[in-house]
């Protein structure tokens, strides 16, 4: 993370991942030069985070088409009067809330997300703060001989036993009901590397994850379990991740094919809201390739 940068100020959050942007104004516009190295702290940071950003649903949306096409989530509820934002919600009164496992979005699609850039509306006042993990420095610390197997490896994602009707079968989400929907839209199966190569730095990436991955390919779910069990405490590793605390007009734009996260459910009795915008990605190749 050597990149100088003339027009923004990145603060580390951790020695992992993670940057605090200042400098930036979005509300007031983010010239051509100003944005290049707002993309340029995301590929170095894989996670980077704004403070005190007043901005309007279309001033987020139009900040997120800087970044590529959107992609319109399927399964969160939609901010009514813009539904091509998602909401991240919970009530005061609700116990249960989205995105509380270890996981990286829309691994299911057959051309995974870039990433989301998510708006804090309304904050606890306590809590609810998001852990992010690398999942180039969880590549970087696996042993020569689990690198060398895994690079040859294929694993299966899903969205059926996340947002399909078995999910809240098997799971008490009845107070998730208003803000995840529309179940019969979960058909979404994909088949990615382990191992990655990124898209952008090019530097090689664990991509397995918790919420999403079902089993390697041509392994049995029961043979692959122990091994992804694995790979996932593994990859939440306290020196692997970095915390963001929340204050209403932050803003974080991570990186999917980089990083997982984590939101804490440790503020009940309060409500917290944010705006999701989640942004299309491109194919994803093994490293070894």
């Amino acid at each position: 993370m050597t990149t100088k940068f003339e027009t923004i100020e990145v603060s580390p959050l951790s020695p992992a991942l993670g940057g605090t942007i200042s400098g930036v104004d979005i509300a007031a516009g983010v010239s051509d030069e100003q944005f290049a190295e707002i993309r340029q702290a995301f590929i170095d940071y894989s996670v980077i985070f704004f403070r005190d950003q007043q901005i309007t649903p279309d001033q987020h949306i139009e900040f997120a088409r800087r970044w590529g096409e959107i992609n319109v989530n399927r399964f969160f509820q939609a901010v009514e009067s813009h539904p091509i934002i998602a909401e991240v919600r919970k009530e005061a009164d609700q116990k249960a809330n989205i995105g509380a496992e270890w996981h990286t979005d829309h691994s299911y699609d057959e051309v995974p997300a870039m990433g989301s850039i998510l708006y804090a509306r309304e904050v606890p006042t306590v809590g609810g703060d998001t852990l992010f993990a690398s999942m180039y420095a969880a590549y970087d610390a696996l042993s020569d001989g689990l690198k060398q197997m895994l690079s040859t490896m294929n694993a299966e994602h899903s969205s059926r036993h996340v947002f399909g009707e078995v999910a809240y079968g098997d799971r008490d989400l009845d107070d998730l009901g208003s803000r995840l929907g529309n179940t019969d839209a979960a058909t979404q199966d994909s088949i990615h590397p382990v191992i990655i190569r990124h898209p952008l730095s090019g530097r090689p990436a664990l991509y397995v994850n918790g919420d999403f991955t079902v089993k390697f390919e041509n392994w049995t779910q029961e043979e692959s379990q122990p091994l992804l069990d694995y790979l996932y405490a593994h990859a939440r590793q306290n020196e692997f991740t970095c915390r963001f605390h929340w204050q209403q007009g932050s803003m974080a734009i991570w990186d999917n094919r980089a990083t997982h996260h984590c939101a804490l459910n440790d503020y009940h009795g309060e409500r917290r809201l944010m705006h999701r915008i989640t942004i299309d990605g491109v194919g994803l190749q093994a490293a070894a390739a």
